[in-house]
Parts: structure tokens; C-alpha cells; sequence
């Protein structure tokens, strides 16, 4: 069989950066290498770059037969590039009838990723971003075998706009009511040092809390990540997903001008906002809230973008 011929297949690309990640424009280089266990005829090697993206969902289904509804599904694909070219290939035409003896075969490449404003790589819930190398090994009477490698793709942003530097701030506030008495009101004012941050950086939340009734309450802050799929039919699907929280210190009742920092670690593992893709927006937002005993929490919500740069920021004044 072919995978008895053909073993320990290998891509190895020369690396760019810390992160391994490859960009618009970059200049791949590295090289493919494989082991033979036999004399072997090989027809071509092939290269083929790509990048895609689709998403797909379904509503319905489920309930009592006779209720049941229908099940409907929804999808869409795009294709933002897709290039082949030739590694090897045999000189059959001109009479060769060479093989490949035994052992270790290892070829160079060097291919460039296409300029254009193509979304970060992405999984998620209902759809994927994907960028891949394809290496297609093609053997005489034998079906082609493919060797797939994704690429972490990443869309690199002019990270030096003053609103991504630019600290943010918001307050809300509310009073509790119980029967016909009225407490006195619960206010918060919040502030975060930038609008961007890098995946594994800890965001600073600076607060100023009032909290005038007769109830406890506990600040807290989350990240959250919105996933919005579409078609070209204009349905979409949204999905919520929090990848981290914290807390502070409670607030006892009748308490004022209480001032804190909480601090919230962005996780590692969270993927790059994406904002340039028709069928796909992957959006985040860091949530302070005061839980109060209850009560509907009191919150406020800020927008913010996830790069592969760092970026530098604006100390937040105290509030």
C-alpha cells in the first residue's frame, strides 16, 4: 500500500517569527522530506496554497413527531486564494523510466502568500478559517496521496491608530426598589487602559464604586467572545462564549468612593478579532458588572480588539 511505501512525510518551513505565524505577502521557504522503502516510481510531487473559509448551521428538528419541525441548515464558503505548483515531475514524456531508490528523498521549496486583506485563521462553533500547504504525492496506477499543513495565519493591523491606544471608560448606575421605599443609588464608573490587547496580555480594569443601599454587592469583570456567522443570503447565527473572569473585593451597604483595580488575563489561546471576512465576525468584549443581592446586575460593557502586536497605551487617569 502506499503508506507502506511512502513514510515519515515532513513539512518544515524556515521560521518567520516568535510565533510561527505567516502573514499577507510573506515568503515561505523550507523544505518537504519523506522515506522510501523501496524503489519507487513517483510521477509528481505538487504544492498547492490555500486559504477558505465556511461556516454552516441548522435550526429545528426535535419536539413531538407531530409538532416536529423541519430541520433547515444554513452554509456559505468563500475561497480567497488558491495556488499549485509542481515540485517533480517525471520525464516520462522524453522516455525516462528513473525511480527513487530507497531512503530519505528531501526537496526545497519557496512560495509566497498572495497580497490582499485576508482574515486571522479561526475555528469556531459553526465555521473556520482555514490556511493550508497541500503536498499531493502521485504514484502510476496509484490514486494521488495528499499531505495537508495548516498555516496560523494572521492579519497583521497598523497597531499605532490612536483609538486602539486610547484608554476607555463608561459608567451606569441604577435604584433599588422594594414595595414603595426607594434606596439610595448604586453607581459605578469603570475604565480600562487601551481598546487592543495581545492574546496572554492582562488587562487592568480601574473602578469607582458608590453603593448608597442596604444591599452587598460584588464586582466582577469577564471576557467575552462573539461569534457571528452569515450567508449570502443575509441569515446569521450568533454565539456567545466567555473565556475568562475575575472578581473583587464585595462592597458592604452604604458605602462611597470606593476605588479598585481588577485585574483579567487575557487567555493565550483566544483567537485574533475578525473583521474583514463577509461570512464571519469574531468580536470581544471585557463586561464590569456589580452583582447585587437581588437585584438585575448593574454593568458596563467595553468593545475590544485582539492583535498579534503589542500595543502601547495611554495611562487611564484615577477616577
Amino acid at each position: 500500500m502506499f503508506q507502506q511505501t511512502v513514510k515519515n512525510f515532513n513539512i518544515t518551513f524556515n521560521v518567520l517569527n516568535e510565533g510561527h505565524t505567516f502573514s499577507s505577502g510573506d515568503q515561505m521557504t523550507g523544505h518537504i522530506s519523506f522515506d522510501l522503502t523501496k524503489a519507487t516510481k513517483i510521477t509528481s510531487i505538487t504544492m498547492a496554497l490555500s486559504g477558505r473559509a465556511n461556516v454552516h448551521w441548522s435550526t429545528g428538528g426535535g419536539g413531538r413527531r407531530k409538532r416536529r419541525r423541519r430541520r433547515r441548515h444554513y452554509s456559505a464558503k468563500l475561497d480567497f486564494f488558491n495556488f499549485k505548483s509542481v515540485i517533480l515531475q517525471d520525464n516520462s514524456a522524453i522516455g525516462g523510466t528513473e525511480k527513487l531508490q530507497p531512503g530519505t528523498h528531501v526537496y526545497p521549496f519557496t512560495c509566497q502568500l498572495p497580497h490582499g486583506n485576508f482574515p486571522s485563521s479561526f475555528r469556531g462553533v459553526h465555521g473556520q478559517i482555514v490556511y493550508a500547504l497541500t503536498v499531493g504525492i502521485t504514484r502510476p496506477w496509484h490514486l494521488s496521496k495528499d499531505f495537508v499543513t495548516e498555516l496560523n495565519f494572521v492579519n497583521r493591523i497598523d497597531t499605532n491608530q490612536p483609538e486602539l491606544q486610547a484608554p476607555l471608560s463608561g459608567s451606569n448606575n441604577m435604584t433599588l426598589c422594594y414595595l414603595w421605599c426607594a434606596s439610595g443609588p448604586i453607581t459605578m464608573t469603570a475604565s480600562i487602559e487601551k481598546k487592543a490587547f495581545i492574546p496572554g496580555e492582562t488587562v487592568k480594569i480601574f473602578c469607582d464604586f458608590s453603593n448608597s443601599s442596604s444591599r452587598t454587592a460584588t464586582p466582577k469583570v469577564r471576557l467575552q467572545q462573539k461569534q457571528v456567522y452569515y450567508t449570502l443570503k443575509a441569515q446569521k447565527s450568533i454565539f456567545f462564549k466567555n473565556l475568562a473572569s475575575a472578581a473583587g473585593q464585595y462592597l458592604s451597604a452604604h458605602t462611597s468612593d470606593v476605588r479598585t483595580e481588577i485585574v483579567l488575563s487575557i487567555p493565550t489561546s483566544a483567537s485574533l478579532s475578525i473583521s474583514n471576512c463577509s461570512i464571519m465576525d469574531i468580536e470581544y468584549f471585557i463586561e464590569v458588572s456589580l452583582s447585587v443581592t437581588a437585584s438585575p446586575d448593574l454593568s458596563v460593557l467595553f468593545p475590544i480588539i485582539l492583535c498579534d502586536t503589542p500595543v502601547n497605551s495611554q495611562p487611564p487617569p484615577y477616577l
